[in-house]
């Protein structure tokens, strides 16, 4: 069941209709600026066959192979097998992407866990669910998410105004649903389907609306349109710029002009409650795979700045030790975060086991506040030169490559061209259009800060806090009130106290 890379190529040459810097593009596997990040997500999944890796990508059940991190996770063993087979494909790539299937398939098991919220509507829902979960294993293809709409004013309700600045039902039929609107979608022009639901809206007090609706949108339908923003790939020399020409990934505003879902595709509809529901706990399993590729940036932030400071022997300096030290502090923060999130998995309502949400959202939260601070710590130790160094074709031309090299050369270990590359990497990660872009793109790709902080709220254990100063001053039963504990609290209070348990024995 799992796909070659060709297969993924063939499976988007369909005609659709993209436009970018100006273009119309004919076949988005070739143009120069899709190329980088189809090539990858075909390399993904030749990697599922290549005997060097098919064994930590794929998951053999019933005599099939099917992609590690596509499948339902059960255990604590299916969710090492996805950290294994995420960190296989940045080692074999040499980087990061973040639109790849695995970091957004997890937002279907989200619905999965929310069946009797949109049983509520209609049953048929849930088995549209099952039946896209059960496909997007067996199939394997390319699912990506759309959630942020053109918004429009957002002090008013949509119906107020341009009813298309929100993607909004137009009309049913015996087929499916006929949709207006659009939405924002990385990856979207070269993926093959996409989880599409509502952004946070103004529903008001009503309990249907037409912009409730989520659904699956097969990325070849009539009448869509992808305007996609102009890419970093090409815009520059790769020598000097070997992260944006080879990591950049495309964003589309996706235009639904009128297009029909069928209803096999339609997971809800008109129920703005189902709609706060999948909101509320679009990340429980996502957030994972979003995380766990800040780990692999800040391996990345931390060797280049350890890479500039040892050539140049900084590295024996306190101070610099000091910066070293909290760039890995930042680093295993966000790893102990994962790894105690899967030891300390929580089973979800569907009957999946998810990670523990407590722990998972507040390493998201740990995760992306301090990035902005400690991408400023790696420019500090890579230093002024990352800024002000020649591109590669100076350092080869006549007149200007021979001064090039005698000031660039260290010693018989760090000569001038390995210089060069280090601070070219160094500058495309901290300093250049594209590292700008990717931070902008992490504050919001899982929705804004805001939001991670009211996902902490929502899976903290208060309680635990509280019944402590409860018995610690003394206080009275009734001052607990009618609160109740949340959601992801009790995985982390057993355990707790189990270990105590076992240490009083």
């Amino acid at each position: 069941m799992i796909r070659t890379g060709e297969q993924y190529r063939d499976s988007i040459r369909d005609g659709r209709e993209v436009y970018i810097n100006g273009e119309r593009v004919r076949d988005v596997t070739r143009h120069p600026m899709f190329k980088p990040l189809v090539d990858i997500r075909a390399r993904i999944y030749d990697m599922q066959h290549d005997p060097a890796t098919r064994d930590v990508m794929t998951s053999r059940i019933d005599g099939e192979d099917y992609a590690v991190g596509l499948k339902l996770p059960y255990t604590q063993q299916d969710w090492w097998e996805k950290r294994r087979a995420t960190d296989a494909i940045f080692h074999d790539i040499g980087g990061v992407v973040t639109r790849v299937g695995d970091e957004t398939v997890g937002e279907m098991w989200s619905l999965f866990d929310g069946q009797d919220v949109l049983n509520e509507v209609d049953p048929q829902f849930s088995k549209n669910i099952a039946n896209h979960i059960d496909k997007v294993i067996k199939h394997d293809p390319f699912h990506v998410s759309a959630n942020t709409d053109p918004k429009g004013d957002r002090s008013k309700r949509p119906q107020d105004q341009d009813p298309d600045m929100l993607l909004h039902v137009v009309k049913e039929t015996d087929a499916g649903i006929i949709v207006r609107g659009a939405k924002y979608e990385t990856a979207a022009a070269y993926a093959n389907q996409a989880f599409t639901k509502p952004t946070i809206a103004n529903w008001g007090d009503e309990k249907l609306s037409e912009y409730a609706v989520g659904f699956i949108c097969d990325l070849s339908s009539p009448n869509l349109k992808f305007i996609s923003r102009t890419g970093f790939a090409g815009r520059a020399p790769a020598e000097d710029y070997p992260l944006a020409n080879r990591f950049d990934e495309i964003d589309s505003l996706v235009v639904f002009d009128n297009v029909l879902i069928p209803w096999e595709n339609v997971l809800f509809y008109r129920h703005t409650r189902a709609a706060m529901f999948i909101r509320a706990t679009l990340h429980r399993y996502s957030a994972f795979a979003f995380v766990q590729r800040t780990l692999k940036v800040a391996d990345m932030m931390i060797g280049a700045a350890l890479f500039n400071v040892r050539q140049t022997g900084l590295d024996k300096q306190q101070a610099v030790q000091e910066k070293l030290a909290e760039l890995a502090v930042w680093r295993e923060g966000i790893n102990a975060h994962l790894t105690a999130a899967i030891a300390m998995a929580e089973r979800s309502p569907g009957g999946l086991l998810m990670p523990n949400q407590s722990l998972l959202m507040t390493g998201r939260v740990h995760a992306f506040t301090n990035l902005p601070r400690v991408m400023h710590i790696a420019r500090e130790l890579c230093g002024g030169q990352i800024c002000v160094t020649p591109d590669a074709a100076t350092f080869r031309a006549a007149g200007s490559g021979e001064w090039l090299e005698k000031f660039y050369t260290i010693n018989e270990e760090w000569v001038s061209d390995d210089r060069r590359k280090l601070l070219a990497f160094a500058r495309d990660l901290l300093n250049s259009d594209y590292a700008g872009h990717r931070l902008t793109f992490q504050l919001f790709a899982q929705s804004p800060p805001f939001a991670h902080l009211a996902a902490v709220y929502r899976n903290f254990d208060w309680n635990n806090s509280l019944d402590f100063v409860q018995n610690a001053a003394g206080l009275s039963d009734k001052v607990m009130g009618k609160m109740t504990r949340t959601t992801g609290d009790s995985a982390v209070s057993r355990w707790f106290a189990t270990q105590m348990s076992k240490a009083a024995e």
